[in-house]
């Protein structure tokens, strides 16, 4: 390799899609730095901070950050809202990323999500298709430890068995699935990167029911597995560092160099053959922004003027009720069934798709409170506490989001943070497709909760995000409306790659994870090949 570089391959975040790409070139020969941003988070201490806290429903609350690395929370004093919707975005800066508190939901897209625009004539079409995607699907359901239902469709073709059988549904997730399959409806067994058997040095799931915040004894796969099989295999692994400029050379056609904070503000800086940018669909559109220089006055890879837009997540509303019966909700992973027959159809031309799913945690807390200045006391208070819990149940949704320009995140000019990097604005907004959708989910909530014999039923119709970042590096065949190609190289720098969500060019309405790790390894390979070839 060229003497002039202090590593061959400089990678900016170790989440999942950061650690994936780390680990595959470190395993290939390759020098490879990552940096991150915030600290090493040790499962033990958050485990407890978690036990200790008030607030069991903030699934931030044991990631307490660090200072020269503020996260997102529900707090909201991140980021920086512009509106006309607020977008309540957590993620955690952190070795390993947001896949510390996520619900390890491993999905991977349909193969019409990939053609949208072709299809339904909304939205955008993909640069590649879902056969593309197909053996790197497969290789991150090995490399996370995906769990799956060998024996149900969920819409996308397979070439193979999932790396290990579903999880046994618990009692209220059967009788979810008989129930509405009996009537319409098409109730699947989520696949999971949550281990049903012992698997990769990891243990079987106990069925704690904290997989949000944090899976006590690691059967759920988090991105700082990755980060140590990549140091294992040779890779320096920088935490605490703070990407807060990307270099070009003088004609801006070479991403060439990465300068960094360290906590005392102190700047650091190191030279690459190939950087990766894999912070997320915030941080990795914000730090290419702030990468202004003569060559790029837009910023890093702005060519088309698409950085940091068409944001897109899954805004989802719910439904709560009391279950006809007992169903004992809170036991086994917090989230195993869902309802996939409004995924896709003719409809996507006007509304957006979904999925549902049922949640499994036990409200206690909620129920406690909603009884407090009953005249209800003593044993009597215990008993409908225990009955309403055994009862109480909430489905959820993810509604597909289409990437819009105005929908963007910015730097900040006046507002920045404790070591003087700007903290990200975001303008959202929630678009009639999405509206006319929900319209169409609240009738589906309904219909499930009267099959279920759903009492004291509760809409809440606002509009929440699922964290799933994507779109503001957005994927793309023309280079005038669209920051990368289909190897998530970027248009304007033949050395410049992207990892994460933010690459996507549409949203669907299944969780992230799976395809952001796919699109890892594919990334991983082509910069590999083309080390290799000089």
């Amino acid at each position: 390799m060229s003497a002039p570089f202090d590593t061959d391959v400089l990678i900016v975040g170790s989440g999942v899609a950061g650690a994936l790409v780390g680990h595959r070139l470190a395993r290939a020969g390759l020098r490879v730095t990552i940096l991150e941003a915030g600290p090493r988070i040790d499962r033990a201490d958050t485990v407890e901070l978690y036990r200790e806290s008030a607030d069991r429903g903030n699934f931030m609350a044991p990631y307490p950050g660090a200072a020269h690395a503020p996260q997102a929370t529900p707090a909201g004093d991140y980021i920086i809202q512009k509106g006309p919707y607020p977008y309540r975005a957590q993620y955690v800066r952190g070795v390993g990323g947001t896949t510390w508190h996520w619900a390890a939901a491993a999905w991977r897209y349909l193969p019409v999500d990939f053609r949208l625009k072709s299809t339904y004539g909304v939205g955008r079409d993909w640069p590649i298709a879902y056969d593309d995607l197909d053996p790197y699907y497969q290789q991150a359901e090995e490399a996370l430890g995906v769990a799956g239902p060998d024996d149900e469709d969920l819409g996308s073709p397979r070439s193979a068995p999932y790396p290990m059988k579903a999880l046994v549904l618990d009692y209220m997730d059967r009788e979810f699935r008989d129930t509405l399959n009996a009537n319409g409806f098409d109730v699947v067994t989520e696949p999971a990167a949550r281990n049903s058997e012992d698997y990769d040095e990891r243990p079987q799931c106990c069925g704690s029911n904290n997989c949000m915040p944090i899976c006590p004894i690691a059967a759920q796969y988090s991105g700082d597995v990755h980060v140590t099989k990549a140091e294992d295999a040779g890779a320096t692994l920088i935490e605490n560092a703070v990407a807060f400029h990307v270099e070009t050379d003088t004609d801006g056609k070479r991403a060439s160099a990465v300068r960094y904070k360290r906590p005392d503000g102190s700047v650091e800086r190191l030279t690459a053959r190939f950087v990766v940018l894999a912070a997320n669909g915030i941080e990795t559109p914000k730090l290419m922004l702030l990468s202004t220089s003569d060559a790029q006055p837009q910023g890093l890879a702005n060519s088309s003027g698409m950085v940091g837009r068409n944001l897109m997540d899954h805004p989802g509303t719910t439904v709560t009720f009391l279950w006809g019966k007992p169903v004992f909700p809170g036991r086994g992973p917090q989230e195993m069934t869902s309802v996939v027959n409004l995924r896709d159809g003719p409809f996507r031309s006007e509304y957006a798709a979904k999925k549902l799913h049922l949640g499994n945690m036990a409200d206690v807390s909620g129920v406690t409170e909603s009884l407090i200045g009953k005249p209800l006391f003593g044993a009597e208070l215990d008993l409908e506490i225990r009955q309403r819990v055994a009862r109480k149940v909430s489905i959820g949704c993810f509604h597909e989001q289409l990437p819009e320009p105005k929908n963007r995140i910015v730097p900040s000019l006046t507002e920045r943070d404790a070591i003087g990097i700007p903290r990200p604005e975001i303008t959202y907004s929630i678009g009639e497709y999405i509206r006319r959708s929900a319209v169409e989910t609240r009738k589906a909530y309904a219909r499930i909760a009267e099959l279920l014999g759903g009492t004291e039923v509760e809409f809440n119709d606002e509009f929440a995000g699922n964290n799933h970042l994507m779109g503001t590096t957005i994927m793309g065949a023309n280079r005038r409306d669209s920051v990368v190609d289909a190897d998530c190289r970027a248009h304007d720098h033949p050395y410049l790659f992207i990892a994460g969500s933010s690459v996507f060019s549409s949203a669907a309405s299944v969780n992230s994870t799976l395809t952001i790790a796919a699109l890892a390894i594919r990334l991983a390979d082509t910069i590999a090949e083309e080390a290799a070839g000089g």
